[in-house]
């Protein structure tokens, strides 16, 4: 028993679902590790899950950092446009708002530290400034407190994004802790989504190593672990499956129908994500009255709260079942909208028993391939495309998609036409994109889906040793 003490923080809410609810806490401790959740959260890990935790009650951000932040991400963006002679940088950027005093300041700072900092030396500079920014903030001497008190030997952050976490890693590093940052989402490396610098990262896969060191030139690969993701491990638990009998009874689903899911985005990824929804259900009703029997679940995005679904749902209600993600909203903000442990079993069974997928462009493809299932990409622009309103078209043109194998790793629906064709090829058994799917699959989560929380803990075991 090594007995050494790992610092798991969680800056906020996003990695709770790799690194709370899934056996990752478990298997450290089999390995002889003595875990603490150093917690930025709303969510008590104690009082829920029983976990022993230090709470991180100071969420303070130094007032400048949120526009530093902004303007070095928009900088990285920048690089990388010029050193890979690429358009497709300056898509990731959001916009610049003006819609208020507050709004215009900030704005006009963002944009005059991007003329001074937008190359490789100023990204450096840029990053140098947040952190000194950072250390005047009475956060920092906070959490280095706690650090002082606790001791631990290692602190590993559950996300690379979050601004929430500079500080705090700061401390660890000027007490000399070593630090490790989990990237949290296969598309966050190209689009500048790493926020904090620590000693050592672990990846999804050797594809995303080559990403940090690309696109991060001051990290080198000693620092780069390839450990795979927890967050498709529960999809081999076979604890979580459930009858078909039992799942159809549980949310009241009907035994004799045959269901795809409809996996909902967030607004801003696919603004016009409810009629896409509703040209399913047309396929669906068609199909019907050429003698099928279909449903839909519709999963929505667990950060949607708009109410845009509903007149196509109550206009299908007879063959719409809402399945939402069992998800619990604890704060205003979209991470502090924090997954419920139930929902691995519920996401688990709505791949093992659907169809298919059908969604815009997210990860969902590689949660079904990894039941054996299919997944339809929507990829045409809907008539109530007006101007202002974002084209869906441009997901697919972002670094992430270029990782596929080929066109057939997912099922692509050019035409709103096509869309009844491809559900009754694929319901038919004549078209399928799983053998592809599942490449690409491998390509992005990596050789070991099932390992990942094991590697993890491996790489912290050699990072200490």
């Amino acid at each position: 028993m090594n007995n050494k003490k790992v610092f798991v923080f969680f800056p906020d809410g996003v990695g709770l679902r790799n690194f709370a609810f899934t056996d990752f806490k478990t298997i450290g401790e089999k390995m002889g590790f003595d875990i603490t959740y150093w917690n930025n959260t709303v969510f008590s890990l104690e009082d829920n899950l029983g976990f022993k935790e230090v709470k991180i009650e100071n969420h303070q951000l130094h007032p400048l950092t949120p526009i530093y932040s902004r303007a070095r991400k928009r900088c990285e963006l920048n690089v990388s446009r010029d050193k890979f002679k690429d358009d497709v940088y300056p898509t990731y950027k959001f916009p610049f708002h003006y819609n208020s005093v507050k709004n215009i300041f900030k704005s006009l700072y963002t944009k005059l530290l991007i003329g001074v900092y937008s190359s490789e030396k100023g990204v450096v500079t840029i990053r140098k400034k947040i952190n000194a920014l950072e250390r005047k903030n009475p956060k920092y001497a906070y959490c280095k407190a706690q650090l002082e008190t606790h001791k631990p030997d290692l602190v590993f952050c559950t996300t690379q994004r979050a601004t929430q976490s500079i500080s705090a890693l700061l401390a660890a590093k000027d007490l000399g802790i070593p630090t490790v940052a989990f990237v949290y989402s296969w598309d966050n490396v190209p689009k500048a989504m790493q926020v904090v610098e620590t000693d050592y990262y672990c990846v999804w896969s050797e594809h995303m190593k080559q990403e940090v060191l690309q696109y991060y030139p001051f990290v080198k690969e000693h620092q780069v672990f390839v450990t795979g993701t927890p967050q498709f491990e529960p999809h081999y638990d076979e604890s979580l499956r459930l009858s078909r009998e039992e799942f159809f009874n549980n949310y009241n689903l009907n035994i004799n129908k045959q269901y795809i899911c409809y996996s909902g985005d967030d607004e801003t990824t696919s603004p016009l994500d409810q009629y896409y929804l509703e040209d399913l259900a047309n396929a669906v009703r068609n199909l019907n009255n050429e003698g099928y029997n279909l449903g839909i679940i519709y999963r929505k995005c667990p950060v949607d709260f708009t109410a845009r679904y509903d007149a196509v749902i109550e206009a299908n209600k007879d063959i719409i079942e809402v399945l939402d993600p069992i998800w619990k909203q604890v704060g205003s903000q979209w991470n502090q909208v924090l997954p419920a442990k139930e929902d691995f079993k519920m996401l688990y069974n709505v791949c093992e028993h659907s169809a298919f997928v059908t969604n815009v462009c997210s990860s969902t493809v590689f949660d079904f391939v990894a039941h054996n299932k299919s997944c339809i990409y929507y990829n045409y622009e809907q008539p109530q495309l007006t101007k202002g309103i974002r084209d869906i078209g441009q997901n697919y043109k972002y670094v992430h998609f270029r990782s596929m194998p080929s066109d057939r790793a997912a099922i692509f629906c050019t035409d709103k036409k096509d869309l009844q064709y491809l559900v009754k090829q694929i319901l038919d058994g004549k078209l399928s994109n799983i053998e592809e799917g599942k490449k690409w699959y491998e390509i992005i989560v990596g050789k070991t889906p099932t390992l990942a929380s094991k590697n993890i803990w491996k790489s912290i075991s050699t990072i200490l040793n």
